[in-house]
């Protein structure tokens, strides 16, 4: 692809429109939702479904924890994956 201006598309800042009607829709559930996320953190016999549950209300109410990242562990991937590549050239006289 070429660089240069992009063709084409909705404008910046255009809501898709199928996106925003499913996420309308969602919307509409969202008071139901919260409470039965909030009745199986607290009444589920399931310690997986109500660690499932608090952390989904704590995400929604909170936002996501952040997640620490080691940049050195990424480098060393990098410089792990690189590979060599090399190109022989062959007199077919000998």
């Amino acid at each position: 692809m070429a660089a240069g201006k992009k063709t084409g598309g909705r404008s910046a800042g255009t809501p898709n429109k199928v996106t925003a009607d499913i996420k309308a829709l969602a919307q509409t559930h969202a008071e139901d939702a919260i409470k039965e996320l909030a009745r199986l953190a607290v009444r589920s016999e399931s310690d997986a479904a109500r660690v499932a549950a608090i952390k989904e209300l704590l995400d929604r109410g909170y936002g996501k924890s952040r997640q620490p990242v080691d940049m050195d562990a990424k480098l060393d991937a990098k410089v792990d994956a690189t590979h060599r590549i090399e190109r022989a050239i062959v007199d077919p006289s000998h």
